[in-house]
C-alpha cells in the first residue's frame, strides 16, 4: 500500500505520447474535424424552421457513422440537467436529452476510428474518482483507446440543486476538478494500491484494472476562464473554447489569436501541449447568396420564448463563456457562425486555423443533408488547402 498526498500522485503517460494511439492520429491532422451531436431536442439551434434534426440514438448513430466515413476525428454531445419541458417555447428546446456519456460508450462500440467523448459533470452526484477511473478504463478497452471524458463542473445554479447540492464557487469547482482528475490519473498509472486523503475525496487501497491502452483515456474540457484554463493546462488534451467576441465571424476572428494563445501558454507553463477547438455552426449552400438566404431564414424563425428562457438561465449562472453572444444568434447556434459557399467556408476555416485554432467541432441546422453537403463540397477544398490529410472518399 502507498499513501500519497496531492504532490505525490502519479501522472501516467498521455495518449498523444504513443505514436500509434487514436489521439495521435487525430493530432496529426492540421485541422481536426469534430461533429457536435444533437443528442437533445433542437440540437444547437433555437429555430422553428422545418428540418430533420432529431435527438434519438438511431439518428445520432447514423450521423456518427457517416462522419467517420468522411474522416471526421471526433464526435460527442453536451450535457445539461433541465426541468420538465427543457427551455420550452414552440420547439420544446432540449426537452428530450440523451445522456452523452452513456451515448458515447454505445457509439464507441458501433464505430471503428472516430474518437468518442463522454461529457460528465464530475461534481454532481456523488461521483467519486474511483467510479470514473474504472468506467473510463472500461470504455477505453471497448473503444480501442478512442474514448475520452469531457470533464465539466457545471455553471447553472439549478443543476446541483437537482442533486440536493449547493453549487461551489467558480474557481473552487476547478480546484475540486483538479483533485478529481489527478486521482483518476494516479489510478490509471496503476503503480500500486492508492491510499489518498485529499481536501475533497479519500481512497483506501484503491486500484483499477485493466489499465487504459495508451497511458490514460483522452481528457478534454471546455472553459473561458483563467481557472478553467489552469485546469486544462494540467489535465486536458483538447480544450474547447467559445468565441470571446460573439458569433459574428469577422468580429470573432480578430479576438481569437490572443484567446487561443492564453490557453496554449498556460499548458506550456505546465510542460504540456494541448489542442484548442471551437464550435462553429456552418451554414453553406452552392452559392454565397443561397447560404446567406438560408441563414436569414433560420434566424427569422427564431423560437423567441425558448431563447429568452435559455438566456435567463445562462445569465443566472457564472459561466465565463458565451458572454458576448446575442440572443438572436442562439436561433442559429454555435460559438460562431460560418456562412457562405463551400469556398467561403473553407476560407473561413483556414482563417480560424491561422488564428491558432487546431480544430472545429461542427454543428449544423439540418444535420444529415448538411453533413453530406459538407463532406462532398467543403472537405475536398480543405484537403486541397492542406488543412486535412487526404483520405479515401466514402
Amino acid at each position: 500500500m502507498s499513501v500519497r498526498d496531492r504532490g505525490r500522485l502519479v501522472v501516467p503517460p498521455q495518449p498523444q505520447d504513443f505514436p500509434g494511439s487514436p489521439l495521435s492520429r487525430a493530432w496529426r491532422q492540421p485541422l481536426m474535424l469534430g461533429l457536435f451531436l444533437p443528442l437533445q431536442t433542437g440540437g444547437w439551434s433555437q429555430s422553428t424552421l422545418p428540418r430533420g434534426t432529431d435527438w434519438t440514438f438511431a439518428y445520432n448513430l447514423e450521423l456518427t457513422r457517416r462522419a467517420e466515413e468522411w474522416g471526421f476525428d471526433i464526435a460527442f454531445g453536451l450535457s445539461q440537467w433541465l426541468p420538465m419541458g427543457g427551455f420550452g417555447g414552440e420547439t420544446g428546446y432540449r426537452e428530450n436529452f440523451l445522456d452523452p456519456f452513456v451515448s458515447a460508450v454505445a457509439l464507441a462500440s458501433a464505430t471503428r476510428s472516430i474518437l468518442l467523448l463522454g461529457t460528465v459533470h464530475v461534481l454532481y452526484g456523488p461521483w467519486h474518482p474511483l467510479h470514473l477511473a474504472k468506467f473510463l478504463a472500461t470504455a477505453d478497452h471497448i473503444s480501442g483507446g478512442r474514448f475520452g471524458a469531457n470533464i465539466v463542473t457545471g455553471y447553472a445554479g439549478n443543476e446541483p440543486a437537482m442533486f440536493g447540492m449547493t453549487r461551489p464557487e467558480h474557481d473552487k469547482r476547478y480546484a475540486m476538478a483538479d483533485e478529481f482528475a489527478a486521482i483518476c490519473e494516479d489510478l490509471w498509472a496503476g503503480a500500486d494500491n492508492l491510499t489518498f486523503h485529499g481536501e475533497h475525496w479519500s481512497l483506501e487501497e484503491a486500484y483499477v484494472s485493466p489499465r487504459p491502452a495508451f497511458g490514460r483515456p483522452i481528457l478534454v474540457s471546455a472553459s473561458g476562464s483563467p481557472a478553467g484554463f489552469s485546469y486544462a493546462a494540467k489535465h486536458s488534451d483538447i480544450v474547447f473554447v467559445s468565441s470571446p467576441a460573439g458569433e459574428d465571424f469577422d468580429t470573432a476572428i480578430a479576438a481569437m489569436p490572443a484567446h487561443v494563445r492564453s490557453v496554449k501558454d498556460a499548458a506550456r507553463a505546465e510542460g504540456r501541449e494541448v489542442r484548442v477547438v471551437i464550435n462553429p455552426t456552418i451554414v453553406t449552400a452552392p452559392t454565397r447568396d443561397a447560404a446567406e438566404a438560408r441563414y436569414r431564414a433560420i434566424s427569422d424563425h427564431a423560437d423567441l420564448e425558448s431563447i429568452r428562457n435559455f438566456t435567463g438561465r445562462h445569465a443566472g449562472g457564472d459561466s465565463r463563456s458565451w458572454l458576448e453572444h446575442s440572443a438572436r444568434g442562439r436561433a442559429v447556434g454555435g460559438h460562431l457562425h460560418v456562412v457562405g459557399s463551400p469556398a467561403d467556408v473553407a476560407d473561413k476555416l483556414a482563417r480560424l486555423h491561422e488564428s491558432g485554432i487546431d480544430g472545429v467541432q461542427i454543428t449544423f441546422y439540418d444535420y444529415v443533408p448538411e453533413l453530406e453537403f459538407f463532406g462532398q463540397e467543403v472537405l475536398p477544398l480543405l484537403e486541397k488547402a492542406g488543412l486535412r490529410v487526404p483520405r479515401e472518399a466514402p
